[in-house]
């Protein structure tokens, strides 16, 4: 009997990604006994017709999709109605928010659904092809350059003309994980001047290796996992005072700083922002768990005394296309170790499937969120 693999049309407002791109179908033939299922329109966000997508089930409703699915295939998490649409004993795999949304997570533990979320793939070598938040992340850090360039009144390379000579616009980039880097990478490309900062002092030579100047505060937070830890209030206030001088002076800012699960970080107050000249643009990457400018709304644009404080939303989203060519192929690697010889065959031993599951069997199998539920709080 085939293994039903379901994507259907994104619900979340604003989400133009899907979770397969005609690119794949070819790999897909190489997963035995697979039989791919999409829901009528679930591409057409992303430049993807149905015809586009040739030798799949094109499903009417997404009703009709959920009751034929063995696996389903989704970008962002469930909503709760969604959730209990699933059949029981049946695998998801997408982002899954595993912080927030208790409701969704109980409807998931009484449908016994097997949960993989990709917000939960260990960094470990073996499992960079599945890194969702990595692909998704250099698209936004891409992005990010572009919306502080759009918004800035300045260019931001250098220009010699018969008119005179421009300066090149500085560019402040802080935290230096995929998105930072990507975002280094990009500011260069556009002829800026980049100065970047991350509380990991091993990311030094990634960020000269691009072509920014690494801004030393003195302050070392290497923690597990590829993240930093969280400051101590004396190395915040150490670091504050040493980016506040570099920020003033800054054209664009581009904040990344992010710890899962928690509010994001806050690393440019209210003062340093009026230090800034007018025509300066912070764009906030970390809008969406609270920013990392005190001044930061989710979605919004904000004009402190000529400022603007960016605070974009579901930035990948925009770049939908690659973003889904990215994510897709995140998606189908781990496929690739959940389906074998025609069977889904979950294996325990492997490392990836372990940390990255988060509900199995009626269980909640992630240490934090099993915690957080049985602490009794809601979200």
């Amino acid at each position: 009997m085939a293994i039903r693999v379901a994507v259907p049309r994104e619900s979340a407002q604003g989400e133009r990604r899907v979770a397969l791109v005609p690119s794949l179908l070819k790999q897909y033939e190489k997963l035995e006994g697979v039989e791919l299922l999409l829901e009528s329109g679930a591409g057409m966000e992303s430049g993807f017709a149905d015809d586009a997508y040739e030798g799949v089930t094109i499903v009417g409703s997404a009703d009709e999709l959920y009751k034929q699915a063995d696996v389903v295939l989704k970008v962002q998490p469930p909503t709760v109605e969604e959730a209990g649409k699933l059949p029981e004993g049946s695998v998801l795999i997408g982002f899954m928010a595993p912080h927030e949304g208790d409701t969704r997570l109980k409807t998931l533990l009484k449908h016994r659904v097997t949960s993989f979320s990709m917000e939960l793939v260990p960094r470990i070598t073996r499992a960079q092809a599945i890194d969702a938040l990595s692909s998704q992340a250099s698209i936004a850090g891409y992005k990010a350059v572009l919306l502080a360039a759009n918004l800035s009144p300045r260019l931001f390379p250098m220009l010699t003309t018969a008119a005179g000579t421009i300066k090149p616009s500085r560019v402040v980039v802080i935290g230096a994980g995929v998105a930072g880097l990507q975002a280094i990478a990009t500011a260069k490309r556009l002829g800026a001047v980049v100065e970047a900062y991350d509380v990991r002092s091993a990311t030094k030579e990634q960020v000269q290796s691009l072509g920014g100047k690494f801004i030393d505060t003195g302050v070392k937070a290497e923690g597990e996992g590829g993240y930093a830890r969280e400051l101590t209030d004396e190395e915040k206030q150490r670091q504050a005072k040493v980016l506040a001088d570099h920020i003033s002076r800054a054209d664009a800012v581009i904040t990344t700083a992010a710890i899962p699960g928690r509010p994001a970080p806050k690393i440019i107050d209210k003062a340093t922002v009026e230090r800034m000249k007018r025509g300066a643009v912070i764009i906030d990457l970390a809008a969406e768990t609270g920013g990392n400018c005190e001044l930061t709304k989710a979605g919004k644009d904000v004009d402190h005394n000529g400022v603007i404080v960016h605070g974009p939303k579901n930035v990948a989203s925009a770049l939908c296309q690659h973003a889904s060519e990215m994510y897709s192929r995140n998606l189908y690697n781990l496929l690739t170790l959940i389906i074998k010889d025609g069977k889904v065959a979950l294996d325990w031993d492997d490392q990836v499937q372990k940390d990255s599951c988060l509900t199995h069997d009626g269980e909640i199998k992630h240490g934090p969120t099993r915690e957080r539920l049985e602490g009794g709080k809601k979200s």
